[in-house]
């Protein structure tokens, strides 16, 4: 068996969408498991969609997921360059590689001249349309005489070069995830492999660019399976061997409709700003129609995990949904598994966005001060961007409402009672037992079996807030001064 190799291959017209990324991705995984090599190609023939800066950032999404390739296009001190024996490996850079391939099949009857204008290509098109016809190429070029193409060649007259189908019968082939797949033949239209411009199509290009750089497996999405039989006529016309392939199923939105930009995100980077972890989106995208397999029920992994376990006949031939739900409990998983110094690192640039963290005194910025929050945060974020959010009592003073810090149909007198005793209680606790653990046995010996009545004034006076983190974790990270402050504000308004 030769040696297999898988490709990236996608084109820098904007963003990483989570679909190519997950094309990257189990490419990635089947060459890793397989000792085989992953190539990062560049896709580049639609000149006219290419976004300034895309394509490095497409590689700088593969080099932050850690997909490691061993040839292809690289970001090294701000340039792109090229690595391997297989280049150049940008289909820009690749125009006389095509313009022979598509001369040679001109030449052995497999494609021919097309000379067509766009306007008349729309009218048969709209013709097409009124008798409910599929549009498809009626092939008025092919049926031009050898002298007739000269002459309009040598008068330079812009053409394009088509694919000659085959319309009888079928083609038969073994996708690796949906098994034997027939298409009718006739279904087929000549597709323009060479525009007037000298750039080929993309489905010209691909299969081009993947014979001479020995691909031995193509991933690619679903929308791909009807075009499949046109790539194999390719390869048959050249007598090349046709590479094993795997159509991915479709990602959906919860409403089962094609996922896409109207109804969220689907942009890797959208994510990463969101404040998901690299290893949860890879974790989350991993399992976007594919399964560790009968019985397991893991559903964290790592990226060495993933390499390990991922096996074709585990990918679903149906669509997958893209759950918002699953992915936040993925990340918020991923983020318990982070140290706290990890965690403050990676929380720091979101903390920096927000207004009340802006707006607070440094006392309050500091490392100690944010590390206390994060520590009482962590098992509750869904998300980085999440950090403070529900907590900013932390960084802000706050408007006391009376009605709040009452527990049950509490008296004014019965709490002010309970404040003072918190008072009392928190006053005589000297700065070096001010610690969660020790805040937690004091007050919850000193509330006694009514607990209520002295922990939810004291949790209220703390936050402000219907809701909050316990009045002990609380006190803690405002620390023995502001706690007391605060408890002294409360009374005084009672």
């Amino acid at each position: 068996m030769n040696k297999i190799r898988t490709r990236f291959a996608p084109s820098p017209t904007g963003y990483m969408h989570i679909g190519n990324f997950r094309t990257a991705l189990y490419g990635y995984l089947f060459a890793k498991k397989n000792n085989g090599d992953f190539i990062l190609r560049i896709e580049d023939t639609d000149q006219k969609r290419e976004v300034a800066d895309a394509l490095e950032k497409l590689i700088a999404i593969i080099n932050w997921a850690s997909f490691e390739y061993c040839e292809g296009v690289y970001l090294e001190n701000g340039k792109i360059i090229e690595k391997g024996n297989f280049g150049p490996y940008t289909q820009s850079k690749r125009l006389e590689i095509y313009k022979k391939y598509a001369l040679q099949l001109v030449e052995i009857g497999k494609a021919y001249y097309c000379f067509c204008t766009p306007e008349r290509l729309e009218e048969m098109r709209q013709n097409q349309l009124a008798q409910k016809q599929a549009p498809m190429y009626d092939q008025c070029c092919l049926k031009l005489s050898s002298e007739e193409i000269k002459k309009r060649l040598d008068s330079g007259e812009k053409y394009v070069i088509r694919q000659k189908i085959n319309t009888q019968g079928s083609t038969i082939f073994n996708d690796l995830i949906r098994g034997k797949v027939e298409i009718k033949n006739d279904l087929l239209d000549d597709q323009i492999i060479l525009k007037s411009d000298g750039y080929p199509t993309y489905n010209f290009a691909n299969v081009i660019d993947d014979h001479l750089m020995e691909i031995s497996h193509i991933f690619r999405g679903e929308e791909y399976v009807s075009s499949t039989p046109k790539y194999i006529q390719l390869y048959e016309s050249f007598g090349w061997q046709v590479p094993e392939v795997a159509h991915l199923p479709l990602l959906l939105n919860p409403d089962k409709s094609k996922l896409s930009k109207r109804q969220g995100d689907v942009a890797v980077e959208d994510y990463i700003k969101k404040g998901y972890l690299k290893e949860a989106i890879i974790n989350f995208v991993a399992m976007l129609g594919w399964n560790p397999g009968e019985g397991s029920t893991q559903e964290i992994f790592t990226l060495s995990e993933l390499v390990e376990k991922f096996d074709l006949a585990h990918v679903h031939k149906a669509g997958a949904v893209f759950d918002i739900k699953k992915l936040d409990w993925i990340n918020s998983q991923w983020i318990k598994k982070l140290s706290l110094e990890e965690l403050y690192e990676k929380s720091l640039e979101f903390f920096e966005e927000k207004e009340f963290y802006k707006n607070a005194s440094e006392e309050k910025k500091s490392e100690e001060y944010i590390k206390k929050i994060l520590f009482i945060e962590k098992d509750r974020l869904a998300n980085l961007s999440e950090v403070g959010e529900s907590n900013q009592f932390f960084f802000r003073d706050i408007n006391f409402d009376k009605e709040l810090l009452r527990w049950k149909d509490m008296s004014d007198d019965d709490l002010k009672k309970s404040l003072k005793k918190s008072l009392s209680v928190l006053e005589n606790i000297i700065d070096e037992n001010w610690t969660r653990e020790n805040l937690e046995k004091i007050l919850m010996e000193s509330a006694g079996e009514n607990r209520g009545e002295l922990l939810w004034p004291l949790r209220a006076t703390l936050t402000g807030e219907k809701k909050s983190p316990s009045p002990f974790e609380c006190a803690w990270v405002l620390g023995k001064e502001e706690s007391l402050k605060r408890i002294k504000q409360a009374l005084g308004k009672i």
